[in-house]
């Protein structure tokens, strides 16, 4: 793992325009479990039931009963980790631009990076069915379910449920990034879920070099990444910012 920390040191220091893209993976030590894989919460709940829009539409109360009071508790107490505050930390250094999430925890912005692309929307914020108010989801009070607006609205998480579209905004900024960043981080995701999945394949035909930092192989691994530093992320970037600090100085 030395030779490949410093290898992409030595990229990173020579990047100019860097853009990380990010999945469960790097929000796994701030409590948030994966939806996907072993003890995701798709074990436990069939999405189809419990995530998918029109689950939401028939029965509100009984998805923010099973559902999103559960998402609600773990994201309230979730404070970003040294996978999140590496990146921030890379955006203070002047190589990160934009971090393309899959994650819907808000921890990257919490952690301090600034351009931070949500492909799947947020659940750090819920929004009104009728007016469109948003209101940060740590202050919805769950005393009653679903919870309803001031006007009197059901409010729903502001992110994306099975069946719903990506919003449009989130898949252009996120073409955008990859496909003029000359290096792109891919931290903690499987690479199975179309179309953020396309990103990094997008970077790479653009001519960027790709590093993924993951615990395991993904299909990415020997077809479109350069290479793959094997590891959970808050450790590979500890050591991955101490080398680049090092290669800058």
């Amino acid at each position: 793992m030395d030779d490949l920390i410093k290898q992409t040191a030595a990229d990173l220091a020579a990047a100019h325009h860097v853009v990380a893209l990010t999945g469960a993976g790097i929000s796994i030590d701030s409590g948030i479990p994966p939806f996907r894989g072993k003890g995701g919460l798709w074990e436990r709940f069939d999405p189809m039931e419990i995530a998918h829009i029109d689950a939401f539409m028939q029965d509100p109360a009984r998805v923010w009963d099973i559902l999103v009071r559960e998402m609600k508790e773990i994201v309230d107490r979730a404070r970003p980790n040294d996978g999140h505050l590496g990146l921030a930390k890379l955006e203070q250094l002047g190589k990160l631009k934009t971090v393309i999430t899959q994650n819907i925890d808000g921890l990257h912005q919490a952690a301090g990076n600034s351009d931070v692309i949500e492909f799947h929307g947020t659940f750090a914020w819920q929004r009104c069915m009728a007016c469109g108010k948003k209101y940060e989801t740590r202050r919805v009070d769950i005393s009653q379910l679903p919870p309803r607006c001031e006007c009197g609205g059901i409010l729903r998480p502001d992110a994306v449920f099975f069946g719903e579209m990506i919003p449009t905004d989130a898949l252009l900024r996120s073409r955008n990034a990859a496909e003029n960043c000359d290096l792109m981080l891919v931290v903690g995701t499987s690479a199975v879920v179309q179309p953020v999945a396309l990103m990094p394949v997008i970077a790479k035909d653009n001519g960027a070099r790709v590093v993924e930092i993951n615990p395991e192989k993904t299909p990415l691994t020997g077809e479109i990444s350069d290479y793959l530093i094997m590891g959970g992320a808050g450790e590979v970037m500890n050591r991955l910012i101490e080398e680049l600090e090092k290669t800058l100085r």
